[in-house]
């Protein structure tokens, strides 16, 4: 379950941000609110007509009168019915295309956010944001927004007609507004929050379904298929029990304004009755103002009403704009921390790596880093060796910038990791972990997420330096689909696919994190030999999990604790008799015993 959701806007920063949107196509807008206008106008109409017929019959006038108010009577409806429809499509497309390309800019941003920071959301959260949170805005704009704004339209347009006829009937309309307004804000009140803990719960219900697939291996093997169910269950029942909430609210909500409507319609009649009786309107025009509250009825009840589904959207848009807004811009330096300017390129370091005096803790755990320093020249090949929990892939992921040093600096291809724009520091260096990812697609298209523009010959000179020779043995060779649904990579192949790509982007400085862990005795040595060709010519740091990788870099370091206790070359820590020495007689022991 996430323990720390990524951002969400204020509903101001919302409210911004949507209008800003919106305010892209002002051209379009500005027709849109033309049409829906039209469309009021010509439901206002309706009503005039019919005050007018019934003076004419309570006068025993021409029936040839009568009927042409007729004809017109359904001109005008049919024109308001057909202006009301193009005006809400117009509005819904506007709106569908804003939402497109914000879509694109909540997923964009998504894969801009700091792997650390993911992490601690959970990928329910993000999920969430992309799918579920889209879906809700979308059903909203195509279904609830149009018909809400002509409503509103509609509303505007019928008080000004009840105050033609007479001031006195839009004040007998207005008599049932103080209520309307008072149950919409006890209404906004209580169910804002609810609608926004609603979207969290299922984002949180996501996550849970998402790690028990994920792990359905373990799971089975384990027998802890009805322990995870009943965890889907709950995050279920508690995510369902805050929208019965929102229910409950909603029909005593509309009680409410059944209630204002009553009273409404029976001021309408009352002041209708008296000015007819004084003299001061004619019965057509007092049928004519009931009508008009009548017409009211509806798109009075949408707008109060679609408030419901608008707040459920309101709260979708706050957590897609919270994602965006906080994403950290790719063209711009970021500040570093503690609001410090970032600093320029360190002179001779535009290829190497150099950590001074780094300390990072997990919160509430100590130290992972401790007061770590360390150098490595351009080209440059270091191995990190170390027992588990020792450091070492902390120390990975501070070079990399997906965590940033608490005191100290990690200064990488001259930049400062912790304060670069993610875009620059990401053509400095890459990284490869042991949890490669095979993604969907075909072999090819899987690499030229590299390098888009990468054509067969440099697709099949990486294979081939990384020895993935059973790419020619595929049916389909390159054109192989892979990934979910498609042709299943093993562990080792995935890696080799990872290794590859790393040669396509071809990035001056380059991380493994244990990425030739998952190997098996067999082809410890075809990866190791896969990992060198990828390296060959990098400033490199490698985070070694079997010490014969450790024996072929330049330099060694050994991590305890989240310190550095030893470093230098293999040949010096050996003669050392130090850490490094006994830990490599244990390795050789263990295979002489395998």
């Amino acid at each position: 379950m996430s323990t720390e959701i990524l951002p969400i806007a204020t509903p101001r920063e919302t409210r911004r941000a949507m209008w800003r949107l919106l305010a892209q196509r002002p051209g379009r807008l500005a027709l849109t609110v033309f049409v829906l206008l039209a469309a009021a106008c010509c439901g206002l109409a309706a009503p005039a007509i019919l005050g007018v017929m019934v003076n004419i019959a309570a006068s025993g006038g021409d029936v040839m009168s009568l009927l042409w108010l007729a004809i017109g009577l359904l001109v005008a409806g049919g024109l308001g019915a057909l202006l009301g429809i193009l005006g809400q499509n117009l509005l819904a497309r506007i709106c569908e295309e804003a939402l497109a390309g914000l879509r694109e800019e909540v997923f964009a941003a998504a894969v801009r956010k700091p792997l650390n920071q993911l992490e601690k959301a959970g990928i329910g959260d993000v999920v969430a944001r992309v799918s579920g949170d889209v879906e809700a805005v979308s059903e909203a704009i195509s279904g609830v927004l149009p018909a809400f704004t002509s409503a509103a339209f509609t509303i505007a347009v019928t008080l000004l007609g009840l105050g033609v006829i007479d001031w006195r009937f839009a004040v007998a309309v207005l008599i049932a507004a103080p209520l309307q307004v008072l149950t919409l804000r006890w209404f906004l009140k209580r169910t804002a929050p609810i609608y926004r803990t609603v979207r969290i719960t299922e984002a949180n219900r996501t996550e849970q379904i998402i790690e028990t697939v994920h792990g359905s291996p373990s799971v089975l093997a384990l027998g802890l298929g009805s322990r995870h169910a009943d965890l889907v269950a709950a995050a279920s029942r508690e995510n369902i029990g805050h929208a019965l909430k929102g229910v409950n609210y909603l029909t005593r909500f509309y009680n409410r304004l059944n209630l204002a409507e009553l009273i409404g319609l029976s001021a309408v009649l009352v002041v209708g009755f008296w000015l007819h009786a004084e003299g001061t309107v004619t019965i057509g025009a007092a049928t004519a103002a009931a009508l008009y509250f009548y017409r009211l009825f509806d798109p009075i009840g949408l707008v109060l009403g679609q408030f419901d589904e608008l707040q459920k959207a309101a709260a979708g848009l706050g957590r897609m704009f919270g994602l965006t807004m906080s994403a950290k811009p790719d063209t711009a330096p970021a500040s570093a921390p503690g609001g410090t300017t970032p600093a320029g390129p360190t002179p001779g370091t535009d290829a190497g790596i150099v950590l001074d005096d780094v300390t990072f803790a997990y919160p509430g755990q100590g130290r992972a880093l401790n007061a770590v320093s360390l150098k490595v020249r351009p080209g440059q090949r270091v191995a990190i060796v170390g027992t588990s929990g020792a450091g070492k892939t902390t120390l990975a992921k501070v070079i990399m910038g997906l965590e940033h040093p608490h005191s100290g600096k990690a200064w990488v291809g001259g930049l400062d990791s912790a304060a670069a724009a993610p875009a620059d520091l990401h053509e400095r260096i890459a990284m490869v972990s042991q949890e490669v990812h095979v993604f969907s697609g075909t072999l090819a298209e899987d690499l030229r997420l590299a390098k888009p523009g990468a054509t067969e010959e440099e697709l099949a000179r990486v294979l081939k330096a990384v020895g993935a020779g059973w790419v020619v043995a595929l049916d389909d060779g390159l054109e192989t689909s892979v990934g979910a649904g498609g042709h299943q990579l093993t562990p080792e192949q995935a890696q080799q696919l990872a290794l590859a790509r790393l040669m396509l982007k071809d990035p001056p400085i380059a991380v493994l994190d244990e990425a030739t862990a998952e190997a098996g005795t067999g082809s410890a040595t075809m990866l190791d030999q896969a990992a060198e060709a990828a390296l060959a010519g990098r400033t490199s740091v490698v985070i070694a999990h079997r010490l014969s990788q450790a024996a072929s870099a330049d330099t060694v370091v050994v991590m305890e604790q989240g310190r550095v206790v030893e470093s230098g070359s293999h040949q010096e820590l050996l003669a050392a008799d130090g850490r490094y020495a006994h830990l490599w007689e244990a390795w050789n022991s263990s295979l002489s015993r395998s």
